[in-house]
Formats: structure tokens, C-alpha cells, sequence
């Protein structure tokens, strides 16, 4: 099994990152595969609603970027890790715009990520990050994704890279939220063996505008 990790913060080595490393290593206790990619520090725009992606089916996005590089791997691996940093209460920037259009292109190709393993963990100096974290998981929730919680929402704290170590109440959020996840994702693989999975319904978009 592999679990992807994508590191939302501007910087490659910062908070945000460290908190997806605390992660990483509990999976990889487990034997699951582990790799951060670092998009935050990218130049990818916002969705321009243009459609095609649904309109040719290619599971490509049509501005072409590094997102369309991203998405193979995010297809195969049984799990995603969100990492962002918090901007005024909310997810950073270029986070944002990477995970509007992927999740886009997933839902309209067959969503990709149904019943895969989705797990978020943010990094903030003192608050915002609750906010942030819900955001985050709301993509996994219009996804059919399956969640793994820790003992506490995730959210680690820390204003300069490292500060996250001294925060021994966010390390453990992250560690156990590891432990679970990877849980998860062997409860998942078995369970695809022994029960099969409820067939996907056709979305259904109702407008209330008359």
C-alpha cells in the first residue's frame, strides 16, 4: 500500500512539512509506502470552470501544469495526507487552487478517490487552524472518502520551522493520527476482499433557483 502526503506550505522543510513526516513514520512502521510532494511552492492557478476535464475524460486538467503530473500518482496510491499551513483561518493560496481543480477533475472523471483513505493536519502559529482542518476535510467528504481521526482535531502549532516539536500535545495528534490511518487502510484492503462495495449512484445536482 502507499500513501501520498502533499505539502500545501510555501516552504519545503517548515512546519507543515514536519507534521506529514510525524505521519509518514507511523505508516511506514506499517510497511505502507510514504512520499511527500511539494506543491506550495508551485505556480498553479485557480479552476477557470471551463469543463473540459469532464468533457474529455482524460482525467487531465486543461491548463496542463504540474497538476496533470500529480494526478497519476494520487490514482494509484490507497491513501492522501492534505498538509497546509494556515492563512487568515483558511487553507494557503496555492493549496486552494491545487485542490479545487484536483478534486474537480476526480468528479468528473468517476471520482477517483472514492474509498480511498483521506486524512488532513494543518500548522498554525496560535488559531485558525479548526477552520482550516474542516476545509481540508471537505473534500474527502464530497469524495466518499474514508477519514481516520486522532485523539484530537489536527492541528499542530509552531511559528518558525521546528517549533512543531516543542508542541508535545499536536506531535502525539499526528503521530496517533498516523497509527489509525494506517489501521484504516488494512481494514480497507481486507474488507474489499470479504464485502463488495455499494455501487456508485450518478451524482445528482439539484438547483433550488426557479
Amino acid at each position: 500500500m502507499k500513501v501520498v502526503a502533499i505539502n500545501g506550505s510555501p516552504k519545503n522543510k517548515g512546519n507543515t512539512n514536519r507534521a506529514l513526516e510525524i505521519v509518514g513514520a507511523e505508516l511506514r512502521k506499517q510497511q505502507i509506502d510514504f512520499v511527500i510532494l511539494h506543491i506550495g511552492n508551485r505556480v498553479i492557478r485557480g479552476c477557470t470552470a471551463c469543463g473540459l476535464c469532464k468533457k474529455n475524460q482524460d482525467n487531465k486538467c486543461s491548463m496542463n501544469d504540474d497538476l496533470n503530473l500529480i494526478i497519476p500518482q494520487l490514482m494509484e496510491a490507497d491513501g492522501l495526507i492534505l498538509g497546509s499551513p494556515v492563512y487568515y483561518s483558511g487553507i494557503a493560496g496555492t493549496m486552494k487552487s491545487f485542490l479545487d481543480r484536483l478534486f474537480y477533475v476526480s468528479s468528473a472523471n468517476g471520482n477517483f478517490f472514492r474509498h480511498k483513505v483521506g486524512a488532513a493536519i494543518c500548522a498554525v502559529r496560535r488559531s485558525g487552524g479548526l477552520p482550516t482542518f474542516q476545509s481540508l476535510n471537505n473534500y474527502f467528504t464530497y469524495s466518499e472518502m474514508f477519514i481516520p481521526t486522532s485523539n484530537y482535531w489536527n492541528v499542530i502549532h509552531g511559528t518558525v520551522p521546528g517549533d512543531v516539536e516543542q508542541d508535545g500535545e499536536g506531535v502525539q495528534i499526528a503521530r496517533v493520527l498516523g497509527k489509525n490511518m494506517a489501521w484504516l487502510l488494512k481494514v480497507v484492503e481486507l474488507g474489499k476482499k470479504e464485502v463488495p462495495a455499494p455501487v456508485a449512484e450518478k451524482k445528482e445536482v439539484t438547483c433550488f433557483v426557479r
